[in-house]
This record gives C-alpha cells, sequence and structure tokens, in this order.
C-alpha cells in the first residue's frame, strides 16, 4: 500500500515460522483496517507479508524443509523449499527500509523486541542505524527490548566445539534482521507471547499501528516510549550430556541472583548465575549439543 506523498518504506512478515502465527492474524486485521480507512497510509509505503514462510505454515510447523530465519541470503542455485522463498524475501527487503518482523515462542515469559547492534565497522554485523532502529524498538509495545543475538550465537558455536562439535558457520545465525540491516536498512523482530496466547496477536497489531504511527506513514498521535528494560546477551549454558537440564521452570526474560542455580548437569554439577542477569530463551527439553538457555544482563544501551 502506497501513499502520494514520499516517506518510509516499511515491510512487515509473519510466519517466518508456520507455527508462528499472530503475526499472520495481527497482519490480516491490519489489512482490514487499512481498506475500511481506519489505518489510512498517507505517506511513504507498507508491504505486509502476513504468511513468509506457505509450506511451513500449511503444516503449522516450525520449518517446511529448514529453518528459514537461518543462513538467509539470496542463492544463485537454491537447493531447498526456503532457499526459494528466501530469494523472493530478500528481493523484498531490498526494496524496503525498514523491517517488522513479527514472531512469537514456545516458552513461557513476557512479550520482548530484539534489536541489532550498535553502529560499528566490524566483520560480524557492521550497522549505521542503531539510532533509527533503537528508537523504533522502544516504541513498538513491548517493556522488554533484547541485543546481543548474533555475538552470542558466534559464542554458542565456540562452546559447542569446545566440546567436541562440528563448527558451523556464524551465517546459520542470520535471519530477515541480520539481512535487512547488511542491505542497508533496519529492522527488529518482535517476539510477541506464546505461540497460541491470544493477546500475542494484540501484541503483534500494536506492534503494526506504533511501527505506522511512529515513521508517519498514518495520522496518528505517535506512540510513546515503551521499554522499560533492555537486556545484553552475554552468554550460553550448553547441554552436554543426556540428562543435563535447567533447574526450575524458568521463563524467558526471568530475573536471576548472582549464585542462583540455573541448571543441573547429569553429573550433579550445578551451574550457578555469574552474576545478577537474566534468563533468555530457556530449553525444557534440549538435546545434546543444544542450548539450556541464554544468560543475559542489564544493558547500559539506551534507546
Amino acid at each position: 500500500m502506497s501513499a502520494l506523498e514520499s516517506g518510509p518504506r516499511l515491510l512487515v512478515f509473519g510466519a517466518v515460522h508456520g507455527n508462528e502465527t499472530c503475526g499472520t492474524t495481527a497482519i490480516h486485521r491490519a489489512l482490514a483496517d487499512c481498506r475500511s480507512g481506519r489505518l489510512a497510509i498517507r505517506r511513504g509505503s507498507v508491504t505486509f507479508v502476513p504468511v513468509a514462510n506457505p509450506k511451513a505454515f500449511r503444516q503449522r510447523t516450525r520449518e517446511g524443509e529448514r529453518n528459514l530465519n537461518r543462513d538467509l541470503r539470496e542463492r544463485d542455485v537454491p537447493v531447498d523449499y526456503e532457499d526459494r522463498i528466501g530469494n523472493r524475501l530478500c528481493a523484498l527487503m531490498r526494496d524496503h527500509d525498514i523491517l517488522l518482523d513479527l514472531h512469537s515462542f514456545h516458552s513461557k515469559g513476557e512479550p520482548f523486541v530484539f534489536l541489532g547492534p550498535q553502529n560499528n565497522d566490524g566483520t560480524l554485523e557492521p550497522f549505521r542505524h542503531a539510532d533509527a532502529e533503537g528508537s523504533f524498538a522502544a516504541i513498538l509495545g513491548p517493556s522488554i527490548v533484547i541485543h546481543g543475538w548474533l555475538e552470542n550465537y558466534a559464542r554458542f558455536l565456540e562452546v559447542r566445539a569446545n566440546h567436541g562439535y562440528t563448527r558451523g558457520p556464524v551465517s546459520q545465525g542470520r535471519g530477515t534482521t541480520e539481512y535487512m540491516r547488511a542491505v542497508g536498512g533496519f529492522g527488529v523482530t518482535v517476539e510477541c507471547g506464546t505461540h497460541d496466547e491470544p493477546k500475542s496477536i494484540d501484541v503483534a497489531y500494536a506492534a503494526i499501528v506504533n511501527a505506522l504511527s511512529h515513521l508517519g506513514l498514518v495520522d496518528r498521535l505517535r506512540p510513546a516510549r515503551a521499554v522499560q528494560n533492555t537486556i545484553q546477551i552475554v552468554d550460553v549454558l550448553l547441554c552436554i550430556s543426556r540428562g543435563d537440564a535447567l533447574a526450575g521452570d524458568w521463563k524467558n526474560g526471568e530475573p536471576v541472583a548472582m549464585g542462583q542455580v540455573i541448571a543441573r548437569r547429569a553429573n550433579g554439577t550445578l551451574l550457578k548465575a555469574p552474576r545478577d542477569g537474566f534468563i533468555i530463551f530457556p530449553n525444557s527439553n534440549p538435546t545434546q549439543g543444544d542450548k539450556l538457555c541464554y544468560f543475559g544482563v542489564s544493558s547500559d544501551r539506551r534507546l
């Protein structure tokens, strides 16, 4: 949907993972509002993709043939379904300025926004729109913003390699928002809540409306800053033996005190928090070589 007046080009994805449908439902609600005039696009443009991964969506599974949100890039010779879909999504991202990618998660926890790195000229994820991306993330609705994903995916690969697993490429950690940054734009992922929680749809819809308002695509009051807690992922706990498990029913983003037991090894060794922090992406059913959880700390980053 495009307006006559110039403005930002926003792209909104739902169902990059086929079992994460809150974004799909929210996008259809937003489309209905646009068609009725309740959301009138006055400047710039917005492109909605309710179902980014049709095969996985039809199957009601996270993946079609593999995780679409890993190693996402344009491929001259696509070899699987996600390669072919990925080429189409990458072409769309090249034609837009900003990405809003709507997801959900299987564990318990509060909605949050995944943010990219600070401005940098490094080799892992060079970036130059950190201020604009941070301001965007801060108004989408969730009170929690998390950053440090790609650096700690690289850390995850290093820890696995130290325990004898084949080291995979760090490109496996690059998904939609990483690609969007790589082609000159910026974008965030909103994890809207638990997969089947009806409130996750409302979180996704509010993120869409807030994005349109913040960017000036619609004539609405600019949304207020919603973020209250910014967390940086700094480490990962790995499942190295059958029987390694989290010590308790952790929620994503749950605070943990220094010295508190996070997990137990199969041999009885206790894994304790090295300092006050947060549990990120707890995995209640890990396999060997998978993460038990990531560990985050309060960030001094200002959005």
